[in-house]
This record gives C-alpha cells, structure tokens and sequence, in this order.
C-alpha cells in the first residue's frame, strides 16, 4: 500500500503542476489574441472613442478587460498595470507580463508612428490563471485514490493466499508433530509454498511409512520372545512348588506381560504412546516403591541382602503412568542387584518436599565411576545395553524432573529421581515482595538457601539428605 501511494503522488504531483502551468499559458494565448484585435484597430485609427467603440464590438465578453494607453486623446479603459510598468513597456519592442493585484497584466506595445508607442493591457484575472485546474486535481485525486484502493485489495487478496497457505503448511506440521500421520496438505499459493507442500506431503509419507515398518520389526522381534519363554515356562511347571518356584513362575508371568504390553504399544498408531481407556496418566510413588520392594524382597533374601524402604506410607502422587514408573524402578533394583556383590546393603527412600517427589535408590556396592556417561544412551562399562538409566532418565524427564547419581552414605551409589508433585500448588507470593524476605528469620533464610538448588541435580541431593 504505501509503494502504490508513493507512486501514486509521484505521479499526482508532476500533473496537477502540467494542468496550472497549461492553464495560465491558455490565460496568457487568449490575451495575446485580444492584444492582435486591438492592434489591427490601431494600425487603421488612434482616436480613443473609435478605438474604444472597435474594441467593445470586436473583444467580446472580455472587452472591458483590454486598455490602450499613449492615444492622442489619452487611455481607453481601466489601467491596472503601474504607471512605471505601462510606461517601461512603451519604450521597448516586446510584449510583458506583470504582477498586478487580482491577476496578471499583459502589455504589448504599439508603434502608432510619429516616434511613439501607445501600450495595449489586457487584464488577466486570478479565477481565468486557475480555471479548471481544481477540477483537474480533483479527477486526478480521485484516480490516485482509485489506484491506492484497487492496489490494497488486490494485495490483501494476493496476502491472504500466500498466508493461508503458510498456515495451512504450519498447522499440518503441527498436527504430524503430535502424532496425526495421515495429515496432508493441499499444495498452493505461490511457487514456493506450493513445492514445499509436496515436499511436506512426500515427507510425512515417507515418515509413516518409517514407523510402520520400525513398528512391525518391534512387534516381529518382541514376538519372537514368545519361544524362549514358552520353554521356560515348561520347565518351571516342573519345579516343586516352593519359594524359588513360584519366584520364577511369577518372573515369567511378569515378563510375558510386558512382552504383549511391547507388542501392543509397537502396534499403535502415532508417533505417541497414547493411554489406553480408563488408563491414569499418574500414580502413587509411594505405592508402587512398595510393590516393587515386595517382588524385589524374595530375590534379596536369597542374596542376604538388607532392603529397607523408607518414606513410603505417606501417598507421593506423580503425574507419570503406573507402568513406567514401575519399569524404572525395576531398571534401577535390578542394577542393584546385578552390579552389586551380595550382601551389599541396599535402600529406597521417597521423600516430598517443594513441590517435588524424590525417591532415592542407594547401595552398599561401589558405586558409578562416571555419572554423566552411566546417563547416555547406550553407554556402559559392564557389557550390557546401556538402557536401564536412560529409562529412569526419561520418565524423569516426562515428570518436569531430572536424574542425579552421587556417591550416597553407604558408600555405593546413590541415584535420586525427581519428579514432580501431582498435587503441588505454587506458593502465592508474600504481598510485601522483598521487604518481606528481607524481614525473614537470618537462620530461616540461611536454612531455605541451603535446601534449595540452582538445578535438579541439586535439589536432587538435597532430597537425597532427607
């Protein structure tokens, strides 16, 4: 919009000035052709009443305009032009234009013989230098405003393609980010919106067709468990029906289950996990900690191991699903009691404080040597897979928390996975602001600073303190 009313003006402006400076030439052509009338009149008499009565038969509307002046008998009509300016002009050979109040006055002088000049004036008024100049300016206004509307429409229009499909693109791209893998787009607008359509289109088939087949080789290879557990089943039917019996019957139960569970979620469509009907998006910490010292505990006798758990009777809600939690805690016992020598004492504690719920897995083992790569994806010292820690981390992380390993008080390991509170609500701010924190207790503030932490990692080991 403001170019076209740039050029607009720029076309406008030079216009408007052509129109007044054609006007004022047609004023100025029409009294040099009264001015040639008066002087074919002079060139035949000088006497001012025949002059006069030749003048108001042959100048028309614009008669009373024209004067002579330098007659033998005087002027004929009214002089507007300065004495000074009339008498200039007679002692020169060409015509002049002057500046009179009301207009302009053109004079032309006259040779009438004997060595003088008389001077014709014709009297040119503002409203004939002006005439048809506004209306001028106002059809070429009127254009140009026509131009700068026409312009804005076309360009809302043309914008409102080029937007529409810019949104159309985004959205999609925001819906197969949240797992929709049928979303397409309908390639349009300008060349370039319209290739990286069909570029989106292409990609989110090429990315449906990845997780399909990423999903069947998950369901493929988790079904390919079934045979080895088949058997092992069998065998444990055999067993007597003591303890380590049923231990490992209820194992494999178990392992079956998360098997199938495997299958199913690698069988959903999506790029997400998405909750089964009737499934909760949270648990008590506090409860499965319990459940899962219960299963931990017989393999712990056998060991002579000390278990204890600690914390666990008051309800800790998280905002993470049953299961995952579960798995993390199995991944973090199970690195328990796999790297550990036995006997090595072992303790869970959950604790919940500001808005967090921390539980606290530690040894009597010797420890992780290298906490940030015992945290990587895939990295490990022992020979497996690298992918217990990566677990807890993840879930942790679907919680707002974080994951820290440090060395605990039983001298082994100490790993504290912060969660956040399922319940927590945020403190309302104290009305006096900083006044009022000024105002507080010096060993209160020397005791909240000591408890709080710059990162997770921190508040992590401060949950571990408890």
């Amino acid at each position: 919009m403001a170019v076209t009313a740039m050029v607009a003006l720029a076309f406008l402006i030079p216009l408007g000035l052509v129109v007044a400076q054609l006007a004022r030439e047609r004023a100025l052509a029409d009294a040099e052709r009264q001015t040639a009338v008066v002087v074919a009149v002079l060139m035949t008499t000088t006497d001012p009443t025949a002059v006069d009565r030749a003048i108001a038969a042959t100048g028309g509307p614009a008669a009373s305009r024209v004067a002579v002046h330098g007659l033998d008998g005087g002027s004929v009509g009214q002089r507007h032009a300065r004495a000074e300016d009339v008498a200039a002009t007679s002692g020169q050979l060409k015509s002049v234009v002057t500046d009179v109040p009301g207009g302009l006055s053109y004079l032309e002088p006259v040779d009438v013989g004997q060595n003088r000049n008389a001077v014709v004036e014709v009297f040119i008024p503002g409203s004939e230098l002006t005439r048809g100049v506004h209306v001028a300016w106002y059809a070429l206004t009127a254009v140009a405003l026509g131009l700068v509307i026409a312009s804005v429409w076309v360009g809302d229009r043309l914008a409102a393609k080029v937007v529409g499909s810019a949104r159309g693109l985004a959205a999609a791209a925001s819906a197969l980010g949240n797992g929709e893998l049928d979303v397409r787009v309908e390639p349009s607008g300008p060349r370039e919106l319209a290739e990286a359509g069909l570029a989106f289109n292409a990609m989110a088939e090429r990315v449906k067709a990845l997780l399909a087949s990423e999903r069947e080789l998950v369901a493929d290879l988790s079904h390919r468990l079934r045979t080895p557990l088949t058997a092992l089943r069998l065998d444990a039917e055999t067993l007597d029906d003591d303890r380590s019996g049923q231990r490992i019957r209820h194992a494999i139960s178990n392992l079956e289950l998360e098997v199938d569970e495997l299958i199913r979620a690698a069988r959903k469509p999506g790029l997400t996990a998405v909750p089964e009907p009737g499934e909760s998006s949270g648990c008590d910490a506090s409860e499965v900690v319990r459940e899962r010292l219960r299963f931990w505990a017989a393999v712990a006798g056998d060991q002579e191991r000390r278990c204890e758990a600690l914390g666990v009777d008051d309800p800790a809600p998280v905002p993470v699903p049953r299961a995952e939690l579960a798995a993390a805690l199995d991944a973090l016992l199970g690195n328990v009691f796999r790297y550990t020598p036995q006997g090595a004492p072992l303790e869970v504690a959950v604790s919940r404080r500001d808005g967090y719920v921390a539980i606290r897995v530690e040894d009597g083992g010797p420890g992780i040597a290298d906490p940030d790569r015992a945290l990587r994806r895939g990295e490990t010292n022992h020979g497996s897979t690298g992918l217990g820690l990566d677990i807890v981390k993840r879930v942790a992380h679907s919680a707002n928390g974080a994951v820290n390993i440090a060395r605990g008080r039983m001298g082994g390991a100490s790993v504290v996975v912060l969660l956040a509170d399922g319940e927590w609500a945020p403190p309302v701010s104290s009305r006096f602001g900083f006044v009022g924190r000024l105002s507080r207790d010096p060993a209160e503030r020397r005791r909240r600073r000591a408890e709080r932490g710059a990162d997770g990692s921190q508040i992590g080991r401060s949950a571990n303190l408890s």
